[in-house]
């Protein structure tokens, strides 16, 4: 079976300024919403531990998880992070707009 694409959204906050919150998104394939809240939380300590290593933020994994934009000095609440199946089809709907057929039966190019 073909993994499934998810996007696990992790709340964050300023440990010097708490009221400065926000939320890390990241996206990535895995078989259940379960594996994809590990693999995510896996890539997030491997960018801040190379940060605080003061190498650069490893890219993309060949397994197709990347976490850019961390911060250091930002905790990451893994216990109310979310998933959900993610679908990126807004190429796939601009390619459909330019083939469908016009009401005049003429395709649009």
């Amino acid at each position: 079976m073909a993994p499934f694409y998810f996007q696990v959204s992790v709340p964050t906050r300023n440990l010097v300024r708490p009221e400065q919150q926000g939320l890390h998104v990241l996206t990535g394939p895995a078989e259940t919403g379960a594996e994809a809240v590990r693999i995510a939380r896996r890539t997030c300590e491997a960018a801040l531990a190379a940060q605080a290593a003061g190498v650069a933020v490893p890219p993309r994994g060949p397994d197709g998880w990347g976490a850019r934009g961390t911060r250091p000095g930002w905790a990451f609440d893994w216990a109310n992070a979310t998933v959900v199946s993610w679908e990126c089809d807004s190429f796939l709907r601009s390619y459909e707009a330019r083939t469908r057929p016009r009401p005049d039966g003429a395709v649009a190019r």
